[in-house]
């Protein structure tokens, strides 16, 4: 009799599987970004429409690129791509398929609004004057040539700011020693006293460096940039008497045209002799070698002030050895944005009355102005001394260069620049 086989019982082994150790490791970061977007009120954003505006901005696209400005135009669902170039060059270009321009200056704002193209609402949102940007020594060299005096400083520190007489300055920037009286020295460029660096004392308050290079302002393109062709206006206004070019004759066009050509022909070395132009000058100067490549920088005042507020956050310091010369007479340029679409027009509407905009531009450098609003310059004053940032001193002199005429302008220009023609079918 066979014995009766029982019947096993399989007992199956639960397989618990293990959560990658990449994935436990990403867990907190995971956890931290989700709360980040809680904070900033982000949660939503990736499944919200985003308006994406084209744009053409010149010299105060800085002002667009800053991430923080980014995030608060994130906010109401607008992101800006810029395409950079200098302010004429927007002026003389095709602006098929934007939404908005933001040239730097009036002159060109102009050229654009009285242009065939349909154009919405704009904004003056700031102003910001035009300076030279430089450094210590140099600053001082010129002292040492009665071209500029230094500001009193608010504090104990070394002086961030001086004024530079534009009218004396202009006389060292021909390459040519302008005095007369042979007693003083050799002239013509020749010996010591030549218009050099160290013609002018730069090696006597250098510490022993030596620079025999020619006096000097490095400029952008003149035929692009608002900040160069200011820049003409104000040593064409100076060559001019303190007069704009060709106002001496307003009712003989010959002689106010003649009168045109030689101040072009009188200003266009002082420009010219340094040779191949920079695209942005700001670039260089806060660069590592920037007093290598340019002792003297034409700059607006907000990119000095922003370089200097980022450097006190960072450093607990002033960056005391890069200085900043106020011409006089002063030029103010007013960056204006042009709306070319009814998207154009939301940005320029938020840019004008959203107020955590308004005030970023102040931390940024800018002296803000609305319609209706007073006291830019005493906010702006505010903001610097609460961030341990020296405030600088209008000079009692207040004397503006005026700017000419739009086609005188556009004469000077493309005397001294040798300027292509404009090509308003060019929408590169």
């Amino acid at each position: 009799m066979s014995a009766t086989v029982e019947p096993r019982l399989t007992i199956r082994r639960t397989t618990h599987r293990r959560v990658p150790r990449l994935v436990v490791a990403a867990l907190p970061l995971a956890l931290a970004g989700l709360l980040s977007l809680l904070v900033s009120g982000n949660t939503l954003r990736p499944f919200e429409r985003i308006t994406v505006i084209d744009s053409r901005m010149a010299s105060k696209s800085d002002y667009f690129k800053d991430p923080e400005v980014q995030r608060l135009l994130l906010k109401h669902g607008i992101r800006v791509d810029i395409r950079r170039l200098g302010s004429r060059g927007i002026a003389t270009r095709s602006l098929k398929g934007l939404d908005v321009v933001f040239p730097s200056g009036q002159p060109a704002a102009k050229l654009i609004l009285d242009r065939p193209d349909d154009t919405g609402r704009t904004v003056r949102p700031f102003v910001s004057p035009l300076t030279l940007g430089s450094f210590r020594d140099y600053a001082q060299a010129l002292v040492k040539a009665g071209v500029a005096t230094p500001q009193r400083p608010t504090s104990g520190s070394e002086t961030l700011y001086y004024d530079l007489d534009m009218a004396k300055f202009m006389t060292l920037l021909n390459g040519v020693d302008d005095r007369d009286d042979p007693e003083d020295g050799p002239r013509d460029g020749e010996g010591k006293e030549a218009d050099t660096w160290d013609g002018i004392g730069y090696d006597d308050v250098a510490a022993g460096d030596r620079n025999s290079g020619s006096v000097l302002v490095r400029t952008s393109n003149v035929c692009e940039s608002n900040s160069a062709g200011t820049y003409l206006s104000m040593l064409a206004f100076v060559a001019g008497g303190e007069k704009t070019p060709g106002s001496s004759h307003p009712n003989d066009p010959r002689r106010a045209r003649a009168e045109v050509d030689r101040i072009a022909a009188e200003i266009k070395p002082l420009v010219t002799l340094q040779g191949m132009w920079a695209d942005e000058q700001a670039d260089s100067y806060f660069s590592a070698l920037g007093e290598s490549l340019a002792p003297i920088a034409l700059i607006y005042e907000h990119q000095f002030l922003a370089h200097q507020i980022a450097h006190e956050a960072k450093e607990g310091t002033q960056d005391t050895s890069r200085v900043l010369l106020y011409p006089k007479p002063y030029a103010l340029t007013e960056p204006q944005l042009i709306s070319l679409s009814p998207q154009g027009d939301r940005l320029v509407e938020l840019i004008e009355e959203d107020g955590e905009l308004r005030r970023r531009a102040l931390e940024l450098g800018f002296r803000i102005r609305f319609s209706g609003e007073d006291g830019a310059s005493r906010q702006l004053d505010d903001y610097l001394r609460d961030h341990g940032i020296q405030v600088p001193v209008p000079n009692p002199d207040r004397t503006k260069a005026l700017e000419p005429g739009l086609q005188v302008l556009d004469d000077i220009i493309d005397y001294v620049g040798d300027c292509p023609p404009p090509d308003l079918d060019d929408a590169s």
